[in-house]
């Protein structure tokens, strides 16, 4: 993850592209040092069935962007093979520690942990963002705004960042813990991007045309 140095009165002002980073330590060799609260594995033949949803408060100036009820609807919607390796998903308290190393989501054992974002969901970034960046954020919803002294600012409606929590980043990092093949940094973000997008967005959107469909078929 890249520092983020800088502060705006209207916002935090990140670099453009320390929000995108996911998952965890891109050396998994490196000693660990766990970069939250660690939750130990437990064999399968201890831990009940299911997963735990742990929330910390957001922290001040922020918000959650889920709640427990949301993600697990949306967790029941996959295969339960893909849920079995799951034992935690914190809602994570945002520290001044933690905005030096701004993420939406992370990986790490078997546990997800989310992140809140800034109250009134506006970003501000001190640079254009990367195409791959500005097209995600817009494939949810995310609205880019260019200023005039060079900064960008990115804008989520409630629901269009409710959608990109609960079907990219929720997913994306369900991908890394069920990611058993890949090892390089590079590969295992490639795996959790189609994983995410396979069934995270493509499936969301396949929903809200069937609604679609069903409006307009009721209307004539």
């Amino acid at each position: 993850m890249r520092n983020a140095s800088l502060l705006a009165k209207t916002g935090r002002l990140v670099t453009n592209s320390s929000r995108f980073k996911r998952g965890g330590q891109r050396n998994e060799r490196l000693p660990f040092i766990p970069p939250e609260d660690w939750y130990e594995p437990e064999s399968s033949d201890i831990r009940a069935s299911g997963f735990e949803i742990v929330v910390q408060p957001p922290g001040e100036g922020y918000q959650h962007v889920l709640t427990a009820d949301e993600i697990r609807h949306r967790l029941a919607q996959l295969p339960g093979s893909m849920i079995e390796p799951l034992e935690f998903v914190q809602l994570s308290r945002m520290t001044r520690k933690k905005r030096s190393f701004p993420c939406y989501g992370m990986q790490w054992g078997s546990t997800l942990y989310l992140y809140p974002i800034e109250e009134g969901r506006a970003e501000y970034f001190n640079g254009p963002p990367k195409p791959s960046q500005y097209n995600e954020a817009r494939m949810y919803g995310g609205k880019w705004d260019q200023k005039s002294d060079g900064t960008w600012k990115l804008n989520w409606s409630e629901q269009a960042i409710k959608d990109f929590y609960l079907n990219n980043i929720l997913l994306h990092e369900l991908g890394h813990l069920l990611d058993t093949r890949n090892s390089r940094y590079i590969d295992r973000e490639r795996y959790a991007e189609w994983f995410a997008i396979r069934h995270g967005y493509l499936p969301s959107r396949n929903r809200f045309l069937k609604k679609t469909v069903r409006r307009r078929h009721h209307s004539k």
